[in-house]
C-alpha cells in the first residue's frame, strides 16, 4: 500500500556528501512530500548548514521511532552502518543504504534478515552512482543469462586518470583536486586502491549472476602507482588507462572476477568515459551488448540515487535476486591474464612467477614489459608490486601482440 505524502517521515543517518545531497534533492522536489524527521550525526562540534534542532546524536532516536516510515543509512563507517542496517531489518523496517563496503561484506546475512523479518533493503546508490545498474539487472535482465558485466565503477579514480591525461597533472595533484571537489575522501585508499570498485562489483554479481562473492575473493590492483610514463605508453598504442571491474562467465559456467587498471582501446565505450563519470557494459547472451553511462561521484548525483531508492521503496519495490539458484555458476580462482608492466630499469622482476615475460623497451631509467600470468600468482604478487611501485594494467592478447610488433628490441623469457 502506498503512503500518502503527509504520512511519510524519513530518518537520515549521516550528513556528509551523500546525506547533504539527499537533503538538497528533497528540498528541490516539492512533489516528494517527505518530512525529514531527524538527521543522525556523530560530531557535535562540526559546523553544518542546518540548525542544531535538525540533528540527533543518538541512532536509537531514529531506529526506535515508530512514526518514521523509512530510513536512509548514508554514513562512511562500515561497522556502524552494519549495526544500523541490521537493527532496522530485525525490526522489519524499510532502509536504503549507500555503504558499499558494509553491504559487500555482509550481504548474505542482511538478505536472510530481510527475509526473516519482512523488512526491505535497497542500495542502488552504493553501486553505480547515478546509473541504475541494479534496477536494470533486476528488471530488464531478470530472465536472460548474462555473459559479462564490466566497467568503471569509481568516479574518483576516473577523475584522477582523466585529469592526468588531459592536463598533464601529476597523480598527487589530480588526487588533491578530486579531494577538494568532494570526489575522493581525505583517505583515498578505498578509491584509488580499487577496494571501492571491488565492493560494488560484488553487489553487481549478486544480481547479474546470482553468486555470492566476498570482496577478498576478487583479484584487485589500484592506480596509486601510476605515472606519466604509463599514460604516455598507453597513448602511443592508442589506448587510455582506466580502472575496470570485470565479471565474466564462460561457456562452462565459470565466473572470473577482477578489478584492475586496463589499457582501454579507442574501440571500447570506456575509452570515452572521463572525469567523475562511471560506465558499465552489460553483455547478455541474446540481446547484444548494452552500455550505461552516468556521473559516479558527487553529492547530488549520489543523493539523487538515494532518493530514487527511497521513492521506489515507498512504492513497495523490493529486490528479488532473479538469478539466485537458477544457474550452476562457480567462482573460478585460476585463469590467465595478460599484462603491461612498468618498473625502474634497475629492478629485476621475478620472471619465474610469470608464464611469459617480455621486456619490450627501456628508456630514461624505466623498463616496460608485457607478460602473461595466472590470476592466483598475480594475487600473491600484488603486495610486492605495490611495495616496489610497479604499475600494471591488463591488456588484451591482441594488444600484447601489437605492442611486440611495434618494439623491435623485445626480449622474451618464457617459463613453463
Amino acid at each position: 500500500m502506498k503512503n500518502k505524502p503527509s504520512d511519510i517521515r524519513l530518518g537520515i543517518f549521516g550528513f556528509g556528501c551523500v546525506g547533504q545531497g539527499l537533503y538538497d534533492v528533497l528540498q528541490t522536489i516539492e512533489a516528494a512530500g517527505i518530512e525529514v524527521a531527524k538527521i543522525c550525526v556523530k560530531d557535535k562540534e562540526k559546523l553544518r548548514s542546518l540548525p542544531s534542532s535538525a540533528f540527533t546524536y543518538n541512532p536509537q532516536e531514529l531506529l526506535q521511532d515508530e512514526s518514521i516510515t523509512i530510513l536512509a543509512e548514508l554514513i562512511s563507517d562500515a561497522e556502524d552502518a552494519y549495526g544500523i542496517v541490521k537493527q532496522a531489518l530485525q525490526a522489519g523496517k524499510t532502509i536504503v543504504s549507500a555503504n558499499k563496503k558494509m553491504l559487500a561484506t555482509h550481504l548474505p546475512e542482511l538478505l536472510e534478515l530481510q527475509q526473516k523479518y519482512k523488512g526491505t533493503l535497497l542500495y542502488e546508490a552504493a553501486v553505480g552512482g547515478s546509473i541504475p545498474i541494479i534496477r536494470i539487472l533486476e528488471s530488464y535482465y531478470s530472465s536472460e543469462p548474462l555473459q559479462q558485466v564490466s566497467g568503471i565503477l569509481n568516479g574518483s579514480s576516473n577523475f584522477i586518470l582523466s585529469k592526468m591525461e588531459a592536463e598533464g597533472l601529476s597523480y598527487t595533484c589530480a588526487l588533491q583536486q578530486a579531494q577538494e571537489l568532494g570526489f575522493a575522501e581525505a583517505d583515498p585508499a578505498l578509491d584509488v586502491g580499487g577496494f571501492d570498485s571491488v565492493n560494488k562489483l560484488c553487489l553487481i554479481i549478486a544480481h547479474a549472476f546470482g553468486v555470492s562473492v566476498k570482496p577478498e575473493q576478487v583479484l584487485r590492483f589500484g592506480i596509486d602507482s601510476i605515472t606519466e610514463h604509463d599514460l604516455k605508453f598507453a597513448e602511443r598504442i592508442g589506448a587510455r588507462i582506466r580502472l575496470v571491474a570485470t565479471a565474466v562467465v564462460d561457456s562452462g559456467d565459470q565466473l572470473y572476477v577482477r578489478v584492475l587498471p586496463a589499457l582501454v582501446s579507442e574501440q571500447s565505450e570506456l575509452y570515452r568515459v572521463t572525469n567523475e563519470t562511471n560506465g558499465v557494459t552489460i553483455a547478455p547472451v541474446f540481446a547484444g551488448e548494452q552500455f550505461l553511462k552516468g556521473r559516479g561521484a558527487g553529492s547530488h548525483p549520489t543523493g539523487s540515487a538515494v532518493w530514487a531508492d527511497v521513492s521506489a521503496a515507498l512504492s513497495g519495490y523490493r529486490y528479488v535476486y532473479p538469478k539466485a539458484d537458477t544457474r550452476a555458476i562457480a567462482l573460478s580462482k585460476e585463469y590467465k591474464i595478460n599484462l603491461y608492466l612498468r618498473c625502474p630499469s634497475s629492478l629485476v622482476l621475478p620472471a619465474a612467477d610469470f608464464i611469459e615475460l617480455n621486456k619490450i623497451s627501456e628508456s630514461e631509467g624505466v623498463a616496460y614489459y608485457t607478460a602473461s600470468i595466472e590470476s592466483e600468482t598475480l594475487k600473491s604478487l600484488s603486495a610486492y608490486l605495490a611495495a616496489e611501485r610497479i604499475f600494471m594494467a591488463e591488456i588484451t592478447p591482441a594488444q600484447a601482440h601489437n605492442i611486440a610488433l611495434k618494439n623491435c628490441n623485445t626480449e622474451a623469457v618464457v617459463y613453463s
